[in-house]
């Protein structure tokens, strides 16, 4: 296969988007080429990175250091000299702080909590199957984004120059928006804001409303990027086309990999390529059982393709381990209709016509629906925990009708946590926090020459690169929580990169959310503390470091 013919870094971007999701910028600021690979600072980062952390706890604060640095400037000192060796001591003042703040590491197979719960509480532990119980290589979405290339091409006419365009594994991230009638993809926050900088913009030919797409699905990476080539081939070869056709064609394509099993029987012929070994999977089943937990499956997957996965991961007798296996389910349509009733699949995939009164252990059922599956199990309630990867389709209705725990697996979340526990990234966080202090103090400074360095400060405070060059974190914008981390917290009681971590706790552990500060809630600057009291310099150091490390596990929830 060709490589890629013009990087996807180099598509068009909005640069001076409006804010608001429903309102776009007509204005395009020519091609930007950014690279791929991580970038941090604009500035020196090894300045950055030698002094972080201290916000100005041994400095007056608010307007009156303010005032201090303006008076100085009668001393003949100029403003913006003044301003940058205010920002140099605030990095030195901080040094004494890295190590602390460097111990502060999160480990990656800790379960975090939204909401209180209790495992001694749970009776019945209900699984997913892609993305939760197996875990697929990179081999598989680029599987997935080749077979849609050529269903574009070679079914419904497009290019055959769309076949120099490979799947790029790093270039986009979960959880973002695209607009179907502008052909825009971006990232939004938990306001409903666009992150500015992640606006990709390819050709505005539609004046209709919008029609907003969110890409909650790992498997939806590969539709992402395969849009974004398209509409890149489009864009440099000044082809005219519609977006809307555009959308529709490569959702259809993708759709087309999974329904017509083209993806299932490529599994299936090289498992060990596509499947990672669930050893750990495995485990966590088997301790489920022997503790007396009931489990069950409920899938969209086939049973030919789910049978052959588990015997991989578990062994050939994967189906003693739990007592109701449903698959080809149509989540989340199995949450909501309730039409459709279950129905019997002999182990040799033929389907039965009697009527189900009972759901047997050992015994492989084919749709149906939730209000059944509860009328013939009895299983209700908080008793509950169901896991899986997808906050819409598998948690969202069990949380909100129908009083089930629910754990979201997102497997992005060991990979972010490892940048998170980087030294680096430690010290870039705690230097911006820093930073936000100093930016608060000194925007009293009106002058055009002052203005122009807090400018440059507030510049300094995008961090998104670090995580991905395009789209920044999964869950966060560059300081907000993103729209994603929104949905995870209201749906998710609990969240983890596998299920894995389950065998980190005993059947008798309690989750606890961490008690993170309101915005007028933080007690640990100088600032906060009441009028006439003193802080001493020790204190504000203490509580400083307090405050820098709880802001550093902050950025995991």
């Amino acid at each position: 296969m060709a490589p890629l013919s013009f990087p996807l870094s180099s598509l068009l971007k909005l640069k001076d988007c409006a804010q608001k999701a429903n309102i776009f910028c007509n204005v395009l600021q020519g091609l930007h080429h950014r690279p791929l690979r991580s970038r941090l600072w604009k500035r020196n980062f090894g300045a950055v990175a030698h002094g972080v952390g201290q916000l100005l706890s041994h400095q007056p604060r608010g307007k009156s250091y303010a005032a201090s640095v303006c008076s100085s400037s009668s001393d003949g000192q100029d403003m913006t000299d003044r301003l940058w060796s205010v920002y140099n001591e605030t990095k030195k003042q901080t040094e004494d702080l890295l190590p602390v703040i460097s111990t502060n590491s999160v480990n990656p197979n800790t379960i975090f909590a939204n909401n209180e719960m209790s495992l001694r509480d749970i009776e019945i532990y209900g699984f997913d199957y892609d993305y939760t119980l197996a875990f697929y290589s990179r081999h598989l979405h680029t599987l997935i984004f080749d077979i849609a290339r050529d269903i574009l091409i070679t079914n419904l006419r497009y290019p055959e120059g769309l076949r120099n365009y490979e799947y790029i594994p790093d270039f986009a991230v979960r959880g973002l928006h695209y607009d179907v009638q502008k052909a825009l993809l971006m990232k939004i926050d938990a306001f409903h804001y666009i992150q500015l900088g992640t606006v990709y913009r390819y050709l505005c030919t539609s004046s209709h409303g919008h029609t907003m797409k969110q890409f909650m699905d790992i498997f939806s990476l590969p539709e992402m990027t395969l849009l974004s080539c398209v509409n890149d081939f489009f864009m440099r070869h000044n082809i005219d086309y519609e977006p809307v056709h555009l959308y529709k064609d490569v959702k259809e394509a993708i759709r087309d990999v999974h329904v017509k099993g083209i993806m299932y029987r490529a599994v299936e012929a090289d498992i060990e390529k596509f499947i990672c070994y669930g050893e750990q999977s495995h485990a966590v089943l088997k301790k489920l059982s022997e503790h007396g937990k009931k489990m069950f499956l409920i899938t969209n997957s086939p049973f030919d393709f789910v049978d052959r996965g588990m015997h991989y991961i578990v062994g050939k007798d994967w189906m003693d381990l739990f007592d109701v296996v449903i698959v080809q389910a149509d989540k989340p349509g199995f949450f909501n209709d309730r039409r459709k009733p279950f129905r019997r699949v002999t182990d040799k995939g033929a389907l039965l016509w009697d009527r189900i009164h009972k759901l047997e252990k050992g015994k492989i059922y084919k749709q149906g629906n939730l209000y059944e599956f509860l009328r013939l199990t009895g299983w209700r309630g908080s008793k509950v925990l169901y896991f899986g990867d997808h906050i819409y389709s598998d948690l969202a209705d069990l949380t909100l009708k129908h009083g089930w725990r629910t754990g979201a697996i997102i497997p992005e979340l060991r990979k972010e946590i490892k940048i998170m526990n980087t030294e680096e990234y430690m010290h870039m966080m705690a230097w911006l926090q820093a930073l936000t202090g100093l930016i608060e103090q000194m925007q009293v400074h009106r002058d055009p020459a002052s203005q122009a360095v807090v400018n440059e400060w507030i510049r300094e405070r995008e961090t998104k690169d670090i995580f991905n060059g395009q789209f920044g974190s999964l869950f966060r914008t560059y300081h907000n929580p993103t729209y994603f981390s929104r949905r995870l917290s209201r749906f998710a009681d609990i969240y983890m990169a596998s299920i894995s971590c389950l065998l980190n706790y005993d059947f008798q552990h309690t989750f606890f959310p961490r008690r993170t500060p309101l915005q007028h809630e933080s007690p640990f600057w100088p600032e906060h503390s009441p009028a006439g009291i003193s802080v001493s310099s020790e204190q504000s150091r203490i509580k400083c470091i307090l405050e820098l490390c709880n802001t550093t596990i902050q950025e995991t929830q």
